[in-house]
């Protein structure tokens, strides 16, 4: 049986995927509170039907991809809070199912087909760190082997994948381990794609200070990687990581910075300003520098998305 790469059958016919925007920040702008260990995984025991409003919201802006609301939810995470184990399996399916049933909803009602490519859902998988809420995935120095993260992250893609996702989105990857552990999961899981994006710390190095080029040169050998890129980083340094990554593979790049606005731990505030227009533009530059999937992550929003589609929609 031939297993088709989502990803590759879109970029034959256009020229970029555009993806959505911020899940939980966004969540944040709707009034929810999601100052907890589960995050935006909150919500999906609490209000799930606002989870898939947001979802349709990105693809009326603009988005050929929803990323689901699975990036802290975990077996382990829902657990500590009191969920069983069923239940926890029950929310982690969820997150795929309603980001599917945005996607059928706004598919069927777009007039216009012939200009956007189908969309699909993108099953987030956070890092290791994510499932420590305690800022790891922003320095990947958990002290934990290639097999434990392997045992760590396999449970999880099996209930994604089975519960309809049409790839993975691995993200926020802060090291290389634990990025070569989900590559090596990939291959348990026949016909399943996923593109593995990073955290950076600037141009150059991801979260834990491995060279973004080393990265991309080891993930290049692994075909269920459908793509390699950055995300949860500052726009700033997307230009040259990008660069880096394009000098080592052939494989398509994926980029979906911050919205420029810095985050205080200390007080869990975001501070600064994002310009919608300012953000459009750049996206169009991380394209020129050779990036073909093109999003937002937190503190973007469906302006911002709705900014690239401009001229993503053009070319």
């Amino acid at each position: 049986m031939e297993f088709i790469n989502p990803i590759e059958k879109i970029l034959k016919k256009h020229k970029v995927i555009i993806l959505d925007g911020a899940l939980a920040t966004e969540l944040e702008n709707r009034g929810y509170d999601i100052n907890d260990s589960l995050w935006s995984a909150k919500i999906l025991a609490e209000k799930p039907e606002v989870i898939k409003q947001v979802h349709y919201d990105y693809f009326k802006a603009g988005a050929d991809v929803a990323i689901t609301s699975s990036y802290q939810a975990t077996i382990e995470g829902f657990v500590k809070k009191g969920f069983s184990s069923s239940e926890a399996k029950d929310l982690i399916k969820r997150s795929v199912e309603l980001a599917v049933a945005a996607r059928n909803e706004f598919f069927e009602e777009l007039e216009n087909k012939e200009d956007r490519p189908y969309p699909l859902v993108a099953a987030s998988v956070g890092p290791y760190g994510a499932y420590l809420a305690d800022g790891s995935e922003y320095r990947g120095d958990y002290k934990i082997s290639e097999d434990e993260l392997m045992e760590f992250h396999r449970e999880r893609m099996k209930i994604l994948i089975e519960a309809g996702a049409d790839i993975l989105a691995c993200e926020t990857i802060p090291n290389l381990t634990e990025a070569k552990a989900i590559a090596k999961l990939l291959s348990e899981f026949q016909g399943t794609y996923a593109w593995i994006s990073f955290s950076c710390k600037n141009g150059l190095e991801i979260s834990d200070g491995t060279l973004i080029s080393q990265c991309a040169e080891e993930l290049k050998a692994y075909p269920n990687v459908a793509a390699i890129g950055i995300n949860c980083t500052a726009p700033k340094y997307v230009s040259e990581l990008i660069t880096e990554i394009k000098n080592v593979t052939d494989k398509p790049i994926v980029v979906y910075p911050n919205s420029g606005e810095e985050y205080d731990a200390q007080h869990k505030e975001w501070n600064g300003h994002s310009d919608v227009q300012c953000y459009g533009s750049s996206a169009k530059l991380w394209y020129k520098c050779g990036a073909s999937l093109i999003g937002g992550c937190c503190r973007t929003t469906p302006e911002h998305i709705k900014e690239i589609a401009k001229w993503a929609r053009e070319l």
